[in-house]
């Protein structure tokens, strides 16, 4: 019999949904990171539905967010978009696509593992961690200042204590980011996302004043749709029977 071979979205979830799971408090290990990663890692544009290189020659109106291909195109969108692709209790998929010179502003993950991979472009990334426990306000230590990441740079962790758990990125091309985040954010359980701003501490290189801001006015992220390849969605009483691609 022939084996259907699962698309490159379909193995991530799969393998997300057999790491994270409710309930289970053990820390990821080492070998659960890696492998996360490496599956982000051979995820390009196309396999989200993103078209993130454009055509030669004539190409569909430019205003529209989706080609007549299926494929959202990336380099013309106008402001920052989200493509949802997946959310459970335990974990959600998405892609954000930044037109050039589009900021995020810094803000924080609560408690939340972060893996990002950047699928096509270029951003600058500002990323800082709480010197001691979690807070509103205090000092922070800079993690990564205006360091570059493209589709080339491995797929970066970040921890809900370390790795730069607070950043804000930087569009220096049309790009955009596959985010993986567990648990994903939940105002009702206590996981809001928060805003700050960055004070530099000229006598103290390395560390800055972190303070809690209120969330831009001129921050508006649109919805495009997921084009790429539908999931099989596992119920969460399943037990995954590809555990053992982990290794």
């Amino acid at each position: 019999m022939e084996v259907a071979v699962r698309n490159k979205v379909q193995r991530l979830y799969d393998a997300c949904a057999s790491v994270f799971r409710t309930g289970e408090d053990e820390p990821l290990t080492f070998e659960q990171i890696r492998w996360l990663q490496s599956l982000l890692d051979g995820v390009g544009p196309a396999d989200v539905g993103i078209d993130g290189y454009g055509d030669e020659g004539p190409r569909v109106d430019e205003r529209s967010p989706t080609s007549r291909r299926g494929l959202v195109l990336g380099h013309a969108l106008e402001q920052i978009t989200y493509i949802h692709i997946h959310e459970c209790q335990d974990f959600s998929m998405g892609v954000f696509c930044f037109p050039a010179g589009a900021t995020m502003p810094l803000h924080d993950h609560p408690g939340m593992v972060v893996l990002t991979k950047v699928l096509y472009g270029s951003v600058s990334w500002n990323a800082y961690d709480w010197v001691s426990n979690p807070r509103k306000n205090g000092l922070a230590k800079v993690v990564a200042e205006e360091r570059i990441l493209q589709s080339s740079t491995r797929t970066s962790v970040l921890f809900p204590r370390s790795g730069g758990n607070m950043h804000s990125f930087t569009a220096l091309t049309p790009c955009a980011i596959l985010d993986v985040l567990t648990p994903p954010y939940s105002d009702e359980l206590g996981r809001p996302s928060t805003y700050y701003i960055d004070i530099p501490i000229p006598w103290l290189p390395g560390f800055c004043i972190l303070e809690e801001a209120e969330l831009p006015d001129d921050l508006v992220v649109a919805g495009a749709p997921y084009l790429g390849p539908e999931l099989i969605v596992v119920d969460e009483e399943e037990e995954d029977d590809d555990d053992d691609d982990m290794y």
